[in-house]
C-alpha cells in the first residue's frame, strides 16, 4: 500500500487558483488517495481506478493526437512560458505583449472551406480557430470564448501570426480556455462573400453567419477535454458588435453550445441596419450636392441637442440620458442656423436650412424617398417598443447627441456613418453584395468581375431602398445573417442565461434595433417576466460602440462598465443563480451612474447629486 500511495500522491495536482483538487486523476483518484490515510497492511486493497485517458501535450505531438473529425486539422501548436513574447515568427519589439502566465496556443482548421482560384478572396481552406489553454494545474474548468467584429476574418488559421492577444490574456489571467475564429476567411472587408462570377458566396456566408462560431464552440470544448482529461464545467461566450450578433446567433441556432452568453451592442438585423448605415452619405449626395457636413457642423448640431436634452435636477450632464424623449430640431434653433437662414450663428460651423434638415433626416433614419417628419411629431423612435419596424418602414437613425461622424473612432482613423472623409466601408460592401455588383463598393472591394468603383455615390434614395429590400429577400443566400429570430425557447429550456448592453450613443449600431428585438422576444415568449428569467438587457446613456464616450461632447464624463463587470454578473447568474439587477457604473473621473434592466430607466429621485447613482431609481 505504501508504494501505491506515494505514486498516487506524486501524480495528483492541486490547482490552488480554483480550490479544486485532483483534476488529473478525477474522482477515482480521489477515492484511491483517501484509502492511503490510516490504512493497515491487512486491509483489503482498494478498488483499482480505471485508467485515465491520456491527455495531450503542448507540442507537435498534438497535431497527430487531436483528430476530432475528418474536417479538422491542427495547424500549429506553441507553448508560451510566463513572460514570453506573444509572437510566432520574426523578432519581438518593445510593443509586443508577453504571456501573463504559462499558456498553450493551438490553431485549428475546419474544412471544407471553399475552393476556387488561388488568391481569390472567396477561396478558403476552411474555418480557422485559435485556442488558448492555461496550464493544466491552473484551469478553472471554464470556457470563455470570444467573438469578433465587422466582417471578422483574420489570422486565426495562420500558423505564422497570432490572431488574438485578448484571448491569450483571458487564458493567462483568468485561467479559462479561450478561443477566437476567422469565421472561414482571411480577406479583409466583404470581398470574401462574392464568388469570382459576382454571385453570393453561400458557403462562406454560412461559415461567417453561423457555422464558424458553432465550430469554434464545439472544437474548443473537444480540445479542452482532450488536453485536460475532463470536460469543461461551464462554457461562456462574450462579444460585442459582430460578436454580439454571434452570441444571439448561438442562442437562436445552437442553444446547447454555451451556458452563458454576453451579447453586447449586437450587429443583429445585419442587412437592415448596415444598409441603413449608408443613408447619411446618400443624404449628403442627394440633398447637399455631395458636400458632407464638416466635423464642426455636425458637432454644433449634436452638442446643441445635448444642451437641449441633458438637464437633470438643474444640472447639465453633458450627455443625453434618454434620447427617446429628445425632440430637438436644429431647423428651429437660431443658435445653429446661419444668419442667411434667419439664425444668429455667423461662424463657419453654422448650418443652412438644407443642412439642418439633412441632420434631422440622419437622426430620423432611412426612408425610401428621403423624407422625414418634424421631430415634434416623430423623433425617430417610433416602433422601438413594439414588435414592428420603425414608422419609416426601413431603419432607425443615429440618436441625438451621438457623434455622427464617429468621434472617438474617427480620431483613430475609422470613418463613422456621416464621416466627411467617406462612407463606412462595411455599408458600401454590403450594398454591393445585395445588388451583386462589386463596382458599387469602394476600391478596397476586389472581385474577378471588377473591383469597387464607388458607384454608391450615384445612388438615389430609391436605389438604396431597393438594396435594403434585396438584402431582406436574400437572407437564405446570406446564411440568415440578420439573426433576428425572437424564438429563444430552446436556449431558455436548456438553462442558458444571456446579458446584453447597448450604449445610447452608439456611433455605428443604433440601439433602437436592439431594444426592438428584445421587445419582439418578449412578445414571442409570453411576457417580460419569462424573458427576464434568462435574458436581460441594459440600455446605457452616453456609451458608444464599445467606446467610453459615443457622444459629440469630448468633455462628457460618462459612467461605464468595469472591464469584467458584465461577464462577472453572467457567471454569478449561471453558477450561483444570482440574477443581475440594477448595476452601478463609474466614469473615469469617479462619477457613478445607474444601469437599469430594460425596459426600466434610471429616473432621478428629485434630490441628491444628479451625477451620482444613488440619486436615481429604476422605474
Amino acid at each position: 500500500m505504501r508504494n501505491t500511495c506515494e505514486k498516487v500522491s506524486e501524480r495528483t495536482l492541486v490547482p490552488r487558483s480554483t480550490g479544486r483538487a485532483l483534476t488529473l486523476l478525477g474522482l477515482a483518484g480521489a477515492a484511491l488517495l483517501a484509502g492511503c490515510h490510516g490504512g493497515r497492511d491487512s486491509d483489503p486493497p482498494p478498488p483499482v481506478a480505471p485508467p485515465q485517458a491520456q491527455t495531450l501535450s503542448c507540442d507537435d505531438s498534438l497535431k497527430a493526437a487531436f483528430k476530432p473529425d475528418n474536417n479538422t486539422s491542427v495547424v500549429a501548436v506553441k507553448s508560451f512560458k510566463k513572460g514570453d513574447p506573444l509572437i510566432l515568427t520574426g523578432t519581438a519589439g518593445a510593443a509586443t505583449p508577453s504571456a501573463g502566465n504559462d499558456i498553450c496556443m493551438v490553431k485549428l482548421n475546419v474544412g471544407p472551406g471553399n475552393p476556387g482560384p488561388a488568391g481569390a478572396p472567396s477561396t478558403s481552406p476552411g474555418i480557422g480557430i485559435e485556442v488558448w489553454l492555461p496550464a493544466k494545474a491552473a484551469w478553472n474548468q471554464r470556457i470563455h470564448a470570444l467573438g469578433g467584429g465587422g466582417f471578422q476574418g483574420g489570422t486565426a488559421g495562420d500558423a505564422t501570426q497570432i490572431a488574438s492577444t485578448q484571448a491569450a490574456g483571458v487564458a493567462a489571467t483568468e485561467a479559462a480556455v479561450s478561443s477566437t475564429t476567422d469565421t472561414g476567411h482571411s480577406a479583409p472587408g466583404g470581398s470574401f462573400a462574392m464568388n469570382p462570377d459576382g454571385s453570393i458566396n453561400q458557403a462562406l456566408w454560412t461559415d461567417f453567419a453561423s457555422r464558424g462560431i458553432h465550430e469554434q464552440a464545439v472544437k474548443t470544448k473537444e480540445l479542452a477535454k482532450a488536453y485536460y482529461g475532463s470536460a469543461p464545467k461551464y462554457s461562456y461566450w462574450e462579444g460585442g458588435s459582430t460578436g454580439g450578433r454571434q452570441g444571439l446567433n448561438l442562442a437562436q441556432n445552437n442553444p446547447g453550445d454555451f451556458d452563458g452568453i454576453v451579447a453586447n451592442f449586437p450587429a443583429i438585423n445585419w442587412t437592415r441596419f448596415i444598409t441603413g448605415e449608408l443613408y447619411p452619405q446618400i443624404v449628403f449626395r442627394q440633398d447637399l450636392g455631395g458636400t458632407p457636413l464638416t466635423v464642426e457642423q455636425q458637432d454644433l448640431a449634436s452638442n446643441a441637442a445635448i444642451t437641449s436634452c441633458d438637464l437633470v435636477g438643474g444640472v447639465h450632464l453633458g450627455y443625453i440620458p434618454d434620447p427617446a424623449s429628445c425632440n430637438y430640431d436644429p431647423t428651429q434653433d437660431a443658435n445653429v442656423l446661419c444668419t442667411s437662414a434667419g439664425g444668429s450663428n455667423a461662424t463657419a460651423a453654422c448650418l443652412t436650412m438644407s443642412q439642418a434638415t439633412a441632420v434631422n433626416k440622419i437622426w430620423y433614419g432611412m426612408t425610401a424617398d428621403g423624407s422625414a417628419p418634424s421631430p415634434s411629431a416623430d423623433n425617430g423612435w417610433a416602433g422601438v417598443t413594439t414588435p414592428s419596424l420603425p414608422s419609416s418602414g426601413r431603419w432607425w437613425g443615429q440618436t441625438r447627441g451621438s457623434s455622427l461622424y464617429g468621434g472617438f473612432l474617427f480620431a483613430f482613423g475609422l470613418d463613422g456613418l456621416a464621416s466627411p472623409r467617406g462612407a463606412f466601408s462595411i455599408s458600401t460592401d454590403q450594398v454591393a453584395l445585395e445588388l451583386q455588383n462589386p463596382s458599387i463598393a469602394d476600391p478596397s472591394f476586389t472581385n474577378a468581375t471588377g473591383n469597387g468603383q464607388s458607384l454608391w455615390k450615384g445612388m438615389s434614395y430609391g436605389d438604396l431602398a431597393n438594396a435594403y429590400a434585396r438584402g431582406v429577400a436574400l437572407q437564405a443566400q446570406f446564411g440568415n445573417i440578420n439573426t433576428d429570430n425572437p424564438d429563444l425557447s430552446a436556449f431558455k429550456a436548456r438553462g442558458g442565461k444571456m446579458l446584453t448592453w447597448h450604449g445610447l450613443a452608439d456611433e455605428l449600431i443604433v440601439p433602437q434595433g436592439t431594444a426592438n428585438y428584445y421587445n419582439r422576444v418578449v412578445a414571442q415568449m409570453g411576457g417580460l417576466s419569462d424573458v427576464q428569467s434568462f435574458y436581460r438587457l441594459y440600455i446605457v446613456p452616453g456609451l458608444g460602440h464599445g467606446t467610453p464616450n459615443g457622444t459629440s461632447n469630448p468633455a462628457a464624463d460618462i459612467p461605464n462598465w468595469g472591464t469584467t463587470q458584465v461577464y462577472d454578473m453572467l457567471t454569478r447568474w449561471v453558477e450561483q443563480g444570482v440574477a443581475p439587477d440594477a448595476a452601478t457604473l463609474q466614469s473615469p473621473a469617479g462619477k457613478t451612474g445607474l444601469a437599469c434592466v430594460y425596459p426600466k430607466k434610471a429616473t432621478y429621485t428629485g434630490s441628491g447629486d444628479p451625477k451620482a447613482a444613488q440619486s436615481y431609481a429604476c422605474s
